[in-house]
């Protein structure tokens, strides 16, 4: 192993769209990276402009067989994320692999499996989880301050960026699949969705996807790549007080409503139910504005220099993304009927 400290050496596997910004992250970190791995000979140039102390390679044979790398980084299509993986994890790295982990839940049970045969670190780059604002939603939601939660409504929407290997859930309905279960620490019993193709010979465009829970809880995801503008927006309804997550606001990303509604029985009928409406006030914390890729990629590096640490985006949130995805791949083929998912087991 050549880390001393945190300096660890990582290979990047994967640099069109996404693989530029885990380099930088790491870079900015301090870690050594050592390779950049593609199968497009035209980004060599970039690659090494951004990486002038990396070896561009088209061969993933050079990484495996280097000693001296101690991690890399998937981000390629997702139907290779496995195969991928399951090769350099059995060569002794560590992985950080772009989200969805995997293209099946058994494919991520293997992979988690084979990770901690190795006592390697396998982590997903399910990178909301470390933005500023959701943390502060986690921490609302945990403290009880909301109530109990009725509702959770988001809506993610712009104009592509269209892709050729998974439709709009697989893309986008992820990075809300992985937020849902890191606010709510819960986990849904059924799933519906529905979703259309629009454009001729692409995967699915536009989705509404709605979970279900054993009690009154509903979530529901709207995704879409053919909308005129971008929205990234996210409410949390509480019996007490209510959140609007705007990602797009320049500033107050977070607004926390102390509105809803107050019910009473009525004196001379109590199997009737009178509703007040409250109007409180609204506040806007301060959020960490820290880039949230940044603090996934410290959470890597520091997961492989601490052995008996966990990453927030571990291998366990990943399967249950997945066990997500499937299910409403299920639904959409059974015209949007309400799918079990069973979690015993996991």
């Amino acid at each position: 192993m050549s880390k001393t400290g945190n300096r660890i050496s990582v290979a990047v596997i994967g640099y069109g769209y996404w693989g530029p910004n885990l380099a930088r992250n790491f870079r900015r970190l301090g870690t050594d990276v050592r390779y950049i791995c593609d199968l497009d000979e035209s980004l060599r140039t970039l690659a090494l402009k951004d990486c002038p102390n990396a070896r561009f390679t088209r061969n993933l044979e050079d990484i495996l067989h280097d000693n001296d790398v101690d991690a890399v980084c998937i981000a390629t299509p997702v139907s290779t994320h496995f195969d991928i993986a399951m090769m350099c994890l059995k060569a002794g790295k560590h992985c950080l692999v772009e989200k969805p982990l995997a293209d099946s839940s058994s494919h991520v049970q293997e992979m988690i499996a084979l990770a901690v045969a190795q006592n390697l670190t396998l982590m997903t780059d399910h990178t909301y989880l470390y933005h500023g604002g959701i943390r502060k939603i986690c921490e609302l939601v945990k403290s009880g301050v909301l109530g109990p939660v009725m509702y959770y409504d988001s809506v993610r929407i712009n104009l592509g960026l269209f892709q050729k290997d998974v439709n709009v859930i697989w893309d986008l309905a992820t990075h809300d699949f992985s937020i849902m279960l890191y606010v709510l620490g819960r986990r849904p019993t059924s799933i519906s969705a529905s979703a259309v193709c629009h454009v001729e010979g692409r995967p699915e465009s536009m989705a509404y996807v709605t979970c279900f829970f054993e009690d009154s809880l509903i979530v529901h995801f709207h995704v879409n790549w053919l909308a005129p503008v971008k929205i990234r927006k996210t409410i949390v309804g509480g019996l007490n007080k209510m959140i609007i997550f705007d990602e797009l606001a320049a500033d107050e990303q977070i607004k926390i409503y102390d509105r809803g509604v107050d019910t009473m029985a009525l004196e001379y009928n109590t199997r009737e139910i009178q509703i007040s409406y409250r109007t409180g006030d609204m506040e806007a914390p301060q959020l960490d504005r820290t880039e949230p890729l940044g603090e996934a990629v410290r959470d890597f590096v520091e997961s492989i220099v601490d052995p008996d640490r966990s990453p927030v985006s571990d291998g366990g949130i990943s399967y249950d993304v997945i066990r997500m995805l499937e299910a409403t791949e299920i639904s959409h083929k059974q015209n949007g009927a309400r799918v079990n998912i069973d979690w015993n087991g996991r």
